[in-house]
């Protein structure tokens, strides 16, 4: 069955091959869909004939939010955490332990409830593709079920058992890192598309460029592809580390130096900037005006963590970004959806061309402006449409 969508005031393709700027922008806009996929975008006044027909009254359309980057499988709340965090205290990543501590405890059921709730509330606000990691287990076996419960919502699960060395490891640091690099990797790669290590030699939580690499490299060699938390903290090997190996994203990019840069722009690892971090951290922002000038591939994400960035809405990425990192309202959206499709390696994502998936978003606005224009308004969400 076809689906003529129609009644749209302006529709983001960011199809490179349209001459309408780099998000491709049509105005009074029509698209097709067929067996879940765009078949046809163009003028409203030249659509094609299809079985069914919706009418969205003058809405803006963008391709769905792809959020590359969320942690999702927890129990527990550290809200005690942020608010010392506003009071002044620093961020070092040492709260993970008592999310680690919480979800182990947590049945199934309850880290399943969770899970499926922040992916309906992400789908609410125009979201349609998410990765979501492991991590908060540090088990084999609890690492594993994480797995196996994230794979029930998406096809982009990422196993990180190295987040953080937990506490009954705190003075083994290398035999948890061969335990992540054996046991506990066997255990989730069936589960995982990704392999993800927090490479952050200025936290005693974290692991140094050697960890990193250990964990990197197995996990390649178990069929995955890579993914770094890099130079969150501080500046670090972890971007150079990322770009060496070829790791699809390097992710959060605080702190860089102009060797990082460079290496960023001579490979093809994208840059994936949480701004939602750096809001709820009191931390610096990103300098993402550096790096898009430099010719680096940028995506924005949420890392939708109950510790450090609790936010599952994209819109409010894209407004931060805006406003904090001097991105255009143009490049903040490129960077939320075909930004996070690259970080992904997801060419059926983060576009609203022919052969695309049909995964749209309705904005209650004229204009995809309103994204920023409007913070913290509620206008985005993802279309269903007949099957």
């Amino acid at each position: 069955m076809s689906t003529l969508v129609t009644g749209i005031a302006e529709l983001v393709t960011n199809d490179p091959t349209l001459e309408t700027g780099p998000l491709g922008v049509l105005s009074d806009a029509a698209l097709v869909v067929e067996r879940g996929h765009v078949v046809w975008t163009g003028s409203a006044a030249g659509a094609p004939d299809a079985d069914t027909r919706t009418d969205l009254g003058g809405r803006a359309v963008v391709p769905g939010f792809v959020d590359s980057h969320a942690h999702l499988v927890f129990a527990g709340d550290r809200a005690a955490e942020f608010e010392a965090r506003m009071s002044g205290a620093r961020y070092d990543g040492g709260g993970i332990g008592t999310t680690v501590a919480a979800t182990r405890a947590a049945s199934d059921d309850e880290l399943r409830g969770r899970l499926h709730g922040l992916v309906a509330e992400m789908r609410a606000q125009g979201t349609t593709t998410v990765e979501v990691k492991s991590g908060y287990g540090l088990t084999v076996e609890d690492e594993a079920r994480c797995l196996r419960l994230a794979a029930e919502v998406t096809p982009e699960t990422t196993f990180l058992g190295a987040h953080v060395v937990p506490a009954e490891y705190a003075s083994r640091r290398d035999e948890y890192v061969a335990l992540v690099c054996g046991p506990m990797l066997a255990a989730g790669a069936p589960h995982a598309r990704w392999v993800d290590v927090f490479c952050e030699p200025a936290s005693t939580h974290a692991f140094d460029a050697d960890q990193a690499r250990a964990v990197l490299e197995a996990g390649r060699d178990a069929g995955l592809g890579l993914r770094v938390h890099a130079n969150q903290l501080s500046a670090g090997p972890g971007v150079q580390l990322a770009v060496e190996l070829g790791a699809a994203s390097a992710d959060h990019c605080t702190h860089l130096s102009a060797a990082d840069v460079d290496a960023l722009a001579a490979g093809t690892t994208v840059a994936t900037l949480l701004p939602g971090v750096e809001f709820s951290t009191r931390s610096p922002y990103p300098d993402a005006r550096r790096l898009l000038d430099a010719g680096v591939t940028v995506a924005l994400a949420t890392d939708c963590n109950p510790g450090s960035s609790f936010t599952s809405s994209m819109a409010f990425c894209i407004a931060l970004a805006v406003r904090e990192m001097h991105l255009t309202p143009a490049e903040a959206l490129w960077a939320a959806t075909a930004g996070g499709a690259a970080a992904l390696e997801r060419p059926d994502v983060g576009r609203l061309a022919p052969g695309a998936r049909a995964d749209l978003a309705v904005l209650d606005a004229p204009s995809y402006r309103h994204l920023a224009y409007r913070p913290g308004v509620p206008l985005a969400s993802a279309l269903e449409l007949p099957a």
